[in-house]
């Protein structure tokens, strides 16, 4: 899977062969379509999907092309994940996390019973990364929350901030945490 920011972006990037296999680095073309899918955003919008696929010339190797707003295996977008994520860090449990967005609670209590340990770490040392090389300063204005899962989506919400201020990405600050989280903002699930 790769992450994209925009499709035309993407395609602007197979058409000049910039394009990296991420297991390799070899140059990567077109090789179809994934399946379409229904993705839910917030409230009652959906948004349908056909994720564009690419060949590794070297590896043979083929990955979809994922955008920002979407995470891999998840019918819900990023920002709706997200905001039931900062739902948790503010001590919300997944009954009324699922009630406040419309989603079933045994939806939303999966989403939650990923959001734990070494992936929440994960998610924040993919914030600091982020943020120590846009704005290392920016560390000094973090508020932390006091629990793990609310100290990680501070620094990924600061890194995405200070991307938006210092390069004028337009992006929403979810698009952009999907970026950083390369689709994962939920750890995937345990295969066995």
């Amino acid at each position: 899977m790769i992450v994209i920011r925009r499709p035309e972006e993407a395609d602007a990037l197979l058409d000049a062969g910039t394009m990296r296999c991420p297991q390799c680095r070899g140059a990567v073309v077109r090789w179809g379509h994934g399946r379409a899918r229904t993705v839910r955003s917030v409230g009652e919008t959906t948004l349908t999907v056909r994720p564009q696929r690419v060949r590794c010339r070297d590896c043979g190797a083929t990955h979809i092309l994922l955008p920002t707003a979407l995470q891999v295996r998840r019918a819900d977008s990023t920002e709706v994940i997200g905001n039931a994520l900062v739902h948790k860090a503010k001590g919300l449990g997944f009954r009324r996390i699922a009630e406040r967005m419309g989603r079933p609670e045994s939806t939303v209590r999966r989403w939650l019973r990923r959001a734990t340990g070494e992936h929440v770490q994960w998610l924040h040392r993919r914030g600091t990364e982020r943020l120590v090389l846009v704005a290392r300063e920016a560390f000094c204005n973090i508020r932390y929350v006091g629990n793990p899962l609310g100290d990680a989506l501070c620094v990924l919400a600061a890194a995405a901030v200070e991307d938006r201020r210092r390069f004028g990405f337009p992006d929403p600050p979810w698009d952009l945490i999907g970026i950083y989280t390369q689709g994962c903002l939920l750890s995937p699930p345990r295969s066995g």
